[in-house]
This record gives structure tokens, sequence and C-alpha cells, in this order.
């Protein structure tokens, strides 16, 4: 929703204090809290401003005194009031929650939705339409909101195993434009989450689970599930697009604050371990000694829910307690008193190794009842054991795949631009050796090659987009330019006038209004400088030069009448070779590819591949580590761009 830059934005303008009061009002009643928290999530000094986004809606934005946006709402005659992440992160219990892997929230920054494939945890049974915030997983805690949106579905499909399709459409996303209006501040450190909170997460799921079976839920019950936490399953090791998140189906017995039910855990693990794996085992494999038992079946099977886990094979420690979940922590303090109860219950049946003897002696297990009433009323749940083996399986998979090629943007002080930088005491220009050492890489690209990687931190006349914000901030911080009564305006004084005017004269330039947004501020300046970028090959050596560097281009058009084409151009930057890339796309599409040089001196080389190939030639390049905030795709036919 605001991926792309507000189409439009009024002047803000500062709430009666009868306005502010009507909406805190509101607020405290829409959200069930109480009134100790109403000047938290309303405080004084809130400003309303209103705005257009990129797509053409209509909304409304609620910001404090410092700016910040804290409401909004969306639409003509829409008087939903939507917390930002900044109100979120006040109060993060404000709205029901849905938690997703860490790799899943730069998707849905880049404008995706979340997927119920994607879903790990979530908070109650929100129905469709509901507000709710997305997470990021964290095991044993709860991560701060970090997007707001409506569900897609109901939360008891979500809850489905084979749940497919969207579970909440994204209104608003940590570090989009709506975030950027503000101080930009990072996102608090997750919560722990109590015991109590856990054991009411378990009855949760319980609850909900009987109710999609029953299919006939109660509103008050849901209603009053919204306030339970979920128990989920902690997040796939593998990507999201081939993640095969389920619902437990059944949660394991909750954990002793201390540590009293190891016994009762581990004697669930090998309940576990019996109805999968050991079951499965051919009659051959038997006996089992019991130090074999203990390390490949049983803590595996230990509740993978339960623990943060570093190793299937090792204790690990309730994410609510600090007793490791092991033999040595149990009432039977060793294995083979653990196994002969087991034995007595009728679990599995023992055997004396050959040659030892007594009440220590080490055992056997000859076999296993996978017929028990407890074994075939057990209901089997994730465990730790499969967690481990994804991430494994995902460890791998990155170690194979080519690391992302890193772009960054660089900005060098020029003309009238050089005062700002001049008066905080910063460097403005190349040191005389890193000169040398660009003009010797315009000549002999072996000798930059020896020669950068030593001299790229010597200059700091180069300058990222975060240090350009952080020198701009300094100064205005200095210079006290903040605008007294709309906090997110700088006021712009004689220096940065001359600075952002059209030619190199004085502040007086009348193009420069008297004050500017922040952000406004910050691409002026930018416009102001020049342009370099570096690109960082793993393996290699960063490759630094003069100039902006544009996106890889896909187009699709029409040649020769009626025939469809895809062209591929200003791929060079990225040490993407033109012919390697033809012959690859001839594989990979089974079509004809060509190789031309484009109209114009040193303007790069064009590869045609017959057909509609964008997707195609998007999965190569991001292959090759190309990142796909620099691919940018045309649809000439259809007129569709991206």
């Amino acid at each position: 929703m605001f991926k792309k830059p507000l189409a439009d934005l009024k002047t803000s303008a500062t709430l009666k204090n009868s306005d502010r009061k009507k909406l805190r009002q509101r607020v405290l009643h829409e959200y069930a809290e109480s009134t100790e928290v109403g000047d938290l999530l309303v405080p004084d000094g809130l400003q309303s401003v209103k705005f257009t986004t990129s797509g053409g809606e209509p909304g409304l934005a609620y910001l404090s005194a410092e700016g910040e946006p804290l409401w909004f709402s969306l639409g003509k005659g829409n008087n939903d009031l939507i917390p930002t992440v900044y109100t979120l992160w006040k109060k993060p219990r404000l709205l029901p929650y849905l938690s997703t892997p860490s790799a899943v929230i730069p998707v849905l920054q880049n404008g995706a939705d979340l997927m119920a494939a994607g879903v790990v945890e979530m908070l109650g049974t929100p129905t469709e339409g509901q507000l709710v915030s997305v997470t990021q997983y964290v095991p044993g805690a709860v991560g701060p909101p970090l997007a707001v949106g409506r569900m897609a579905m109901p939360g008891a499909r979500v809850r489905e195993e084979d749940a497919k399709g969207k579970a909440v459409r994204i209104l608003h996303v940590y570090k989009d434009r709506l975030w950027e209006m503000g101080g930009k501040g990072e996102p608090p450190e997750p919560e722990l989450r109590p015991v109590l909170e856990d054991r009411e997460a378990e009855e949760g799921e319980r609850e909900g689970a009987d109710s999609e079976e029953k299919g006939n839920a109660d509103g008050e019950k849901s209603e009053k599930a919204s306030h339970d936490v979920e128990a989920a399953t902690p997040p796939p090791a593998s990507e999201v697009e081939e993640a095969d998140i389920v619902e437990e189906d059944a949660a394991p017995p909750p954990l002793d604050p201390q540590g009293k039910n190891v016994s009762s855990i581990l004697r669930s693990s090998l309940i576990q371990a019996i109805k999968t794996t050991l079951s499965s085992l051919p009659q051959a494999s038997f006996p089992i000694p019991s130090t074999t038992l203990y390390t490949q079946h049983i803590l595996p099977s230990r509740p993978a829910h339960l623990a943060s886990v570093s190793n299937a094979n090792s204790s690990y420690t309730s994410s609510t307690s600090t007793t490791p979940i092991d033999i040595k922590h149990s009432a039977s303090k060793n294995l083979t008193s653990f196994l002969r109860l087991a034995e007595k219950e009728g679990l599995l049946k023992l055997k004396e190794q050959r040659g030892k003897g007594g009440s220590g002696a080490d055992v056997q297990v000859v076999s296993v009842n996978s017929e028990h009433a407890d074994v075939k009323a057990h209901r089997v749940y994730r465990t730790i054991g499969e967690v481990e083996a994804k991430r494994e399986k995902r460890e791998a998979k990155d170690a194979a795949r080519p690391k992302e090629i890193g772009v960054t943007e660089l900005w060098k002080p020029h003309q009238q631009s050089i005062r700002l930088f001049e008066v905080l005491g910063k460097e403005y220009v190349l040191s005389r050796i890193h000169s040398i050492s660009l003009r010797i890489y315009a000549h002999v690209l072996t000798i930059h090659q020896l020669c950068l990687s030593s001299l790229l931190d010597s200059s700091t006349a180069l300058y990222a987009r975060q240090q350009l914000k952080e020198t701009l901030n300094t100064y205005i911080t200095q210079h006290s330019l903040v605008n007294p009564n709309q906090q997110q305006f700088i006021n712009i004084d004689a220096l940065l006038a001359g600075v952002l005017a059209s030619k190199g004269g004085g502040g007086g330039s009348a193009d420069v209004p008297e004050f500017l947004r922040r952000d406004e501020l910050l691409k002026r300046l930018v416009e102001k400088m020049q342009a370099w970028h570096k690109v960082e090959l793993d393996g290699k050596d960063p490759i630094l030069k003069k100039g902006k560097l544009h996106p890889i281009q896909i187009t699709t058009k029409l040649r020769q009448g009626r025939k469809a084409c895809t062209l591929l151009t200003q791929f060079e930057p990225f040490q993407l070779s033109a012919d390697v890339l033809a012959e690859e796309l001839r594989k990979i599409c089974a079509s004809s590819t060509s190789v031309n040089p484009l109209p114009g001196s040193n303007a790069g080389l064009e590869v045609m591949v017959q057909g509609k190939q964008i997707p195609s030639v998007r999965d190569l390049l991001l292959s090759k580590g190309v990142p796909k905030a620099w691919i940018e795709e045309s649809d000439l036919i259809s007129g569709k761009k991206k």
C-alpha cells in the first residue's frame, strides 16, 4: 500500500484538544483498552494530514508532535482507525498477531501479502477482514509487530494442514513510505512469553481444532480466543516457497516451571518415537542399544515448541524454565531405570547385554509395542528432530546458492553541495592515491583489481544514503533548523538554499522553498551530488565506478510483424557475460537467442530470446545473484511495467 511515495501529501494541522479527546475515546472503545494507555496511544500535540496513495486512494493520517504517523485510515468514507507500527511498538498486543519466519519480512516489504504457508504462530482465531499485525517468529518469545493488515481468510482456515492462498492482505509494513514519514526508529526487542501464556496457547490450539471439526465455532468463544496465543510450530528451515508448515495434531504436555515434568516429557518423546520412527523400522534393526534409542529416537522426538534448540541430540531448556530436558534431570536419573519403567508399562521389551549384569548394566531394546493403548491414543506433534533436519537442509541449500551481488549507491560532494561538507569538516574530495587508482582502472583492469580492495575504505568522500542522512541530521541539529510549529519540516537557511539552488548562486534562490520535509531535503541534496556506485561479487574485489547504476532491463516487444521476443540489457555492470546469458537462455527457454550491440558508443550489448520469456529471464538473473530490486521488467505488448 505504501511501497511507493505518496502521490499527494497535504500540510498537516494540529488537532484541537476536544478533537483529540474524541479520538482518544474512540481508540479506547474500538480497541478495548483501559484509560491508562489513552495518552500513550493518542498523545498531546496530535496532528492530522490528508494524503493520496500512489494508487490514487485517499487517506488520513494522525501524526505525533514529532511527526511520527500513529494512526491512519484509507478510502473515502472509511472511518476505520488502523494503527501504524510506531503505535504497535508502544502497545504490541493491541492487535491479534500472526508470526512468520525472518525470510518472509523482506518479501512483505517488497509489496507482497502474507501467504497461509508462511504463518508460524497465530493469536487466537481472527475472522476474515479483521485487523491483525505480523511479527517475525522468535522461538520462546514474541517479536515486535512489523506489519499491519487484514485477514484475507478466516483464522480457522489458516490452521488447516493444507491451507493455501493469502492469509493477510498487508496495508502497512516496517520501512515503507508511511514508516519513513516518522523518525525511522528501529523495532523494540522481542518479549519473552510468560508461562501462563504458553499454557493458554496450547488450550487455544486444541479449542481451535475442536471448533474446526464441529464447524460451528461460537462467536463469543472466538472473541475470547483472540486473546490467547496459538502454540505453533517453529519456523521451517526451508524457504517459504517450499515450506510445509503444518498444524500440530496435538500439543505436548506443558513443562512445569520447576522441571518436575521432565520425565513426563521424555515419556511422551518415547511414545512419539514408537509411533513414528521406531514402528517403521524392520525387525532386523532390533535389538537396539539403549544409548542409540536415546540419542537417535527419544531426544529428537522431544516437542519442538517448548524450547530453542541448537542440536536435536543435545539437552535443551524450556523457554520458560532453566531445567534441561534430558535423562539426568528426570526422576529416573539414568537411562536404564527410565527404560525399565517403560518396560513395566508394556511400551517396549529389554534384554541385558551379554556379559553384563546388575541394576546399572547397559540394556538393549528387543522390540517396541506400537499397539499399546497410549501409543494408539498419542497425537503426533512437531519435533526438534524435524526442525533440525530442515535447518540443515536449508543451510546446505544456502551454501550451494550463489551469494547475492552487493550493490551500494554512493554520492560524492560536487559543485555547490561541497559547502555543506566543508562546514561540517567532512571529506569532499577523493584522496590523491584513490584518484590515481581509478585512472589506472580506466586503462588496466588487473591493476585496479589489485589496488581497489585496499583503497575503497581510504576515501571518505563517497557517501552512502544513510551517511548522507546522518550528515544532514548533524547539520540540522547544530543549526536548530527543525521548524518549531511543524516539526516534520526543516527550515532552509542560507547555506542549504545555496546548496539546493539550481545554479551555484547565493542563498536567496527563488526555486528553493523556506522549509522542506526531511526526506525531500535529502532527496534534493542527493540530486546536487555526483553519483557513484559499488558492485561486490562473492569472491571478487569490489568494483567502484563513477555514475548512476541503472537496473537490468527485461523487455518484451513485437518484432518483424507479430513475433514476440524478450530483450535483456544493462547487465554488464553486474559482471554478467552476454554470451553466457544467451547460451543459458537458449537451453532454459528452448528458443533461439542472439547477442547484438546497442546503438551508440559504449551502449553495451542486447541479449534477445524469442517468445515472452520474462519469468525465465528473471529467474536466471536471480540465480546468478542479481538483487530483485535491480531488475526492471516491461511488457510492451500488454503495456505492463514493474
